[in-house]
Formats: C-alpha cells, sequence, structure tokens
C-alpha cells in the first residue's frame, strides 16, 4: 500500500491503495463517488469513462500510481446540479433508459466538444464509437450532442 495524494473534482484527497489499483476502484470504494460504472474493465465499452487532465480515458485501465498531480473529473465534479449543457441535453432528449452507461457517454460527449465544440455528425460517431448503450439509445445520444454543441 502507498499513499496518494489526488486532485479529484477539485479537490486534494489523500488514498492509501495498491499502487497498480485502477482509478475505476479508488473512485468507487476509497472515495466513494459511485456515477463512474465498472462495465467491462478492459477498456471496451466506455463506462467508467473520466477526464484525466481534460481527456476522456477509461478508468479501469488507468492506475492510481500513473496519474500524479494530474486533476480527474468525474460525472459528479461535471456539475453539482446537473446544469452541464450536455446533461440538460442528455434529459431534454430522454437519453437514459436503464441509465448504467450514462455517465461514461455524458463524459465522452463532454470530451468531444470541449475538442471540437461543432462536430459533424461523422465525428460524432467516430468519437461515441466504443461506449456502449445496452439499451441503443444512441439516436438519443447522438441528438443530444448536437443539442448541447448549439447551446454552449
Amino acid at each position: 500500500m502507498a499513499l496518494f495524494t489526488l486532485n479529484v473534482n477539485g479537490n486534494r484527497v489523500e488514498v492509501d491503495a495498491d499502487p497498480s489499483t485502477p482509478m475505476l476502484w479508488v473512485l468507487r470504494d476509497h472515495l466513494q463517488l459511485v456515477g463512474t460504472k465498472y462495465g467491462c474493465g478492459v477498456a471496451q465499452c466506455g463506462a467508467c469513462t473520466v477526464h484525466l487532465n481534460g481527456t476522456a480515458v477509461r478508468s479501469c485501465m488507468i492506475t492510481v500510481s500513473s496519474v500524479g498531480n494530474q486533476p480527474i473529473t468525474t460525472i459528479e465534479g461535471l456539475s453539482e446540479d446537473g446544469s452541464h449543457p450536455v446533461q440538460k441535453a442528455w434529459l431534454e432528449h430522454d437519453v437514459p433508459q436503464c441509465g448504467y452507461c450514462q455517465a461514461g457517454q455524458i463524459m465522452s460527449a463532454v470530451a468531444l466538444l470541449d475538442q471540437n465544440p461543432s462536430p459533424s455528425d461523422e465525428e460524432i460517431d467516430t468519437w461515441m464509437n466504443g461506449n456502449i448503450c445496452r439499451c441503443g439509445t444512441y439516436t438519443r445520444i447522438h441528438a443530444a450532442i448536437k443539442t448541447a454543441a448549439a447551446n454552449r
């Protein structure tokens, strides 16, 4: 075990964990930030997506020892009240069904819009490819991203 000082959602936190522990489990088990979900454990589904220094990453594959001082943003850190434009667009388009993948979908969409504020349909599809929605709400996800882009 080792002590790590992390910057999570704008707060400095200390975590005593094995250096090889994936950030997913540090967030969920050590910090009780359970919005980030476990989906596959091999970076293929996107349910565990968070931002590391502003870049969307799969937290199941990033170890706590590799993070250093880079800021981590989870779905809980996106906005306290659900007022982020992507979150608002998600509700406007009734995207969630079961909701399990939605935190990862939203975090990926936010990263897309941060890099490309006005993405084309093809750019949205390419960027979001690999974020799996078991309920199949891809059409609504796409529409919500377009709405969020227009409202930023």
